[in-house]
């Protein structure tokens, strides 16, 4: 598997939408030799790849505790444990409490953290253009991490990102050292051996948790005074008060690692993404800044959620994006007990990887799959495959993630405020290298020639 993707990775693409055999090369080849249901073993662990949408929608609609999340290995526990690790009522509970967050009356009210944060990038922007007489090369991923980060600190936890800053920092930094453990065969006890990353990687965890637990006792004191605040954070500590025995500090901790992470990342790579593929369809970008232009003008994009929300077209292409380049190439689950998926019978304790990407390629359930078409998102999302769903990009089922309109919302947003005093292209230094590092990003970055719009 280790060769597979090295030598993959070693080398870029061609300027094209082809970037299953690059990203996962070895679930790629198992499929291609052995058909939409084969198994491996890693290591003493059988898994059983499963390339077919009727039996993934099965599998993640599964919600009787015979398939659950994967069990998270000791070091793969540093990065994300919270609402993700837990089962049964546990999980129950806790989804409630978070997807609670995301409400569209929560999301009306995260608008103005969303444009305060877009505007102060399109500022930052307009400055660097000016001062190269009208454009400039910018690595959009190194941009798209500040406002990501800046929105996510806003909006879940009434911070600003230079309080969160040393979070993502540091969560990066242990990304790529799990990384590093989920390529590796596990060897029981190897985490209590000194090494240097081992060592690393629990210090980094310490730092983590220390700056949550300075800004939670923070956020309390504050909510000692005003009760009323909707971040992320305020409703996690509300719902720790009531129901302190099965909801500890610890939990909460948890539960902001996971959204840090999780809500940065995944937006972050999704407007990546987009900015790359709306450079190589220069049509497309246009189309869209002609719908932005129509609806709003030369007037600033207010924060006003039926205003974004009738961007028909921006939205179209952010779904095209997610099929072409989803956040999570493939997920997984675990078969607690001996359990029935379509006409097979799988044993306990089998892993069952569900290469979502290779399905989101495929023809059987995609009109010229390889194609950057956003209309065929023009009915929605249920009717854009050949199948009634084959698109994943954000999971399905019980377990779909509870961000999803978060990450959709701010993209459209911050996608419409580029679209509105901007237009780009690919920087010649630009390689096309999608890759996995956990999410699904571009391995080189991608460096963008942004250039003023001159009506603005």
């Amino acid at each position: 598997m280790n060769k597979f993707e090295l030598e993959a990775s070693s080398k870029p693409i061609n300027l094209n939408h082809q970037i299953v055999p690059r990203v996962i090369p070895f679930i790629h080849k198992m499929v291609q030799q052995y058909g939409e249901v084969s198994v491996y073993w890693f290591g003493r662990n059988p898994r059983v790849i499963i390339a077919d949408a009727e039996l993934t929608r099965l599998i993640l609609t599964n919600n009787n505790g015979e398939i659950i999340k994967p069990p998270f290995g000791p070091l793969i526990r540093l990065l994300a444990m919270g609402l993700e690790s837990l089962e049964g009522e546990k999980w129950s509970q806790r989804r409630k409490v978070v997807t609670s967050a995301f409400l569209l009356d929560k999301l009306k009210g995260m608008l103005p953290a969303f444009s305060y944060s877009c505007c102060t990038m399109i500022e930052r922007w307009q400055k660097l253009v000016e001062q190269k007489n009208g454009s400039c090369e910018l690595d959009v991923t190194c941009e798209f991490d500040i406002l990501t980060g800046d929105v996510i600190a806003r909006a879940g936890f009434g911070s600003s990102y230079q309080e969160g800053k040393k979070i993502f920092d540091l969560q990066k930094e242990i990304a790529f050292l799990v990384h590093d453990a989920l390529t590796n065969i596990y060897i029981p006890g190897f985490r209590f051996i000194p090494t240097k990353k081992n060592k690393r990687r629990y210090k980094l965890d310490v730092q983590i948790k220390d700056i949550l637990r300075d800004m939670i006792q923070k956020k309390e004191h504050l909510m000692k005074d005003d009760s009323s605040s909707s971040d992320l954070l305020s409703i996690l500590l509300l719902a720790r008060r009531e129901q302190r025995n099965s909801f500890t500090t610890n939990d909460v901790i948890e539960d902001c690692k996971l959204f840090y992470f999780a809500g940065q990342v995944t937006t972050k790579n999704l407007l990546a993404w987009t900015m790359v593929v709306l450079s190589l369809h220069p049509n497309w970008q246009e189309k869209a800044r002609q719908e932005v232009s129509e609806l709003f003008g030369t007037k600033e994009i207010p924060p006003d959620f039926e205003a974004i929300n009738r961007l028909k077209i921006v939205s179209m292409i952010l779904l095209e994006v997610l099929r072409l380049y989803p956040p999570l190439p493939i997920t997984s689950r675990y078969t607690r007990c001996e359990t029935k998926v379509g006409s097979m019978r799988i044993p306990a304790g089998v892993e069952l990887v569900l290469p979502l990407l290779l399905l989101h390629h495929d023809g059987r359930y995609w009109e010229n799959p390889q194609e950057f078409n956003p209309e065929r998102f023009t009915q929605g999302v249920s009717k854009a495959s050949k199948d009634q769903n084959a698109f994943f990009p954000f999971g399905w089922g019980p377990r779909i993630c509870p961000g999803q309109n978060f990450a959709h919302l701010e993209s459209k947003m911050a996608l419409a405020m580029i679209l509105q005093h901007f237009s780009f292209h690919l920087s010649p230094s630009y390689t096309h290298a999608p890759c996995t590092r956990i999410t699904l990003s571009p391995q080189h970055g991608a460096p963008i020639i942004i250039q003023r719009i001159s009506s603005i």
